[in-house]
């Protein structure tokens, strides 16, 4: 599965997770060069506190296009050290 916005490809890998649809990239996978630390947090009540990422690719921002859970609940373990995307984000095979 490739993670591709902007014309580039942000993460790649034979091993994503599937939870609620969406495409959880291990975070080796993921280009770090591509992603800026973001203040926004929000609460899932059985995946835990999700923190942010916002994606930066040749002078364009998607402000919090990436989200992973540094320390998920237990009902969502598979998730540790993984990363996901929305905001126009393309998942693709």
């Amino acid at each position: 599965m490739k993670a591709i916005w902007n014309g580039e490809t942000i993460a790649e890998s034979d091993d994503t997770v599937i939870v609620e649809n969406n495409h959880y990239f291990p975070k080796d996978s993921v280009k770090a060069k591509f992603l800026v630390d973001s203040e926004t947090h929000t609460t899932c009540p059985w995946k835990g506190l999700a923190s942010y990422y916002t994606l930066t690719v040749d002078g364009k921002t998607n402000p919090d296009a990436a989200w992973y859970y540094p320390e998920p609940k237990p009902a969502a373990s598979q998730i540790q050290n993984r990363v996901a995307f929305w905001k126009g984000v393309q998942i693709v095979e």
